[in-house]
């Protein structure tokens, strides 16, 4: 298994400190009035410095990986790796739910994921964020049949109509017992 480490763009990074503040490990801190990673062994790869960062410099990176986090309460808007993506925003249930998910919807896309009933969460502020500041090719939004699921389905248009853009949009809806209804 690869090993996740963060990666600080100093070029982003304002200095705040709020990522050395955020890591329990002790593994960034403060160099010459810009975050950089200390000690690698510490690092976690858990991702505390994640969403403090305001600036999006920080990210996790390994060779060959996929963008990294994937929860929408802990991306940063401002993370590169949403520019010219195709993005995924997936209810958790639908990774386990519909077999097919990692062949056929996280090829080439960038991935978010998210339970509105669990999180408790309006994800349409964070997630207008992501495509305001970003060049997003399309959105494609998968979702269990449930009516809690709609919740996601909902957030991701709102914050389509938020960002003033015209992103193609797809809804893709999984049924309980892990077929697809709609494409």
């Amino acid at each position: 298994m690869a090993r996740k480490l963060v990666q600080i763009d100093e070029s982003k990074c304002s200095g705040c400190g709020l990522c050395a503040g955020a890591c329990h490990e002790g593994a960034i801190g403060m160099v010459n009035g810009k975050a950089k990673l200390l000690k690698k062994e510490l690092c976690d790869g858990m991702g505390d410095c994640l969403p403090v960062c305001p600036t999006g410099a920080i990210a996790f990176e390994e060779s060959g990986s996929r963008p990294w986090p994937v929860q929408i309460k802990l991306v940063s808007p401002a993370a590169r790796f949403f520019q010219e993506a195709d993005l995924l925003i997936a209810a958790d249930c639908t990774a386990y739910a519909y077999g097919g998910f990692h062949g056929e919807f996280m090829k080439d896309r960038v991935v978010l994921i998210g339970c509105p009933k669990l999180d408790s969460v309006d994800y349409s502020e964070k997630l207008s964020e992501v495509l305001g500041i970003n060049e997003v090719k399309s959105v494609t939004v998968l979702r269990m049949e449930v009516p809690c699921c709609g919740g996601i389905e909902r957030a991701v248009k709102a914050a389509l109509s938020k960002s003033g853009k015209e992103i193609p949009l797809q809804v893709v809806t999984v049924s309980t017992q892990g077929d697809l209804l709609e494409r």
